[in-house]
């Protein structure tokens, strides 16, 4: 994601070799689910997703990108 920290925006960008469902999803630290960003099959392609976290504090969130058999946990860091 860029920008890392942000504030109050952030964009995730992923790519897919093939149509497959995606799950993009965003936890707190302690594994709670923030916000899901994309729950849907999509064909492929460039994808570009832009978090607005104004409703959230500040702190460390992670997100987790699921498509296919690749699964993926990446953090980030919301500065306000």
């Amino acid at each position: 994601n860029y920008p890392n920290p942000f504030n109050p925006s952030t964009t995730i960008q992923y790519s897919l070799l093939q149509a497959t469902n995606v799950k993009l999803k965003v936890y707190d630290v302690i594994g709670r689910e923030v916000a899901v960003l994309v729950n849907a099959k999509q064909n492929a392609g460039d994808y570009s997703i832009v978090w607005k976290a104004q409703d959230v504090p500040s702190g460390l969130y992670v997100y987790r990108f699921e498509a296919g058999s690749v699964v993926q946990n990446r953090k980030m860091v919301l500065l306000k």
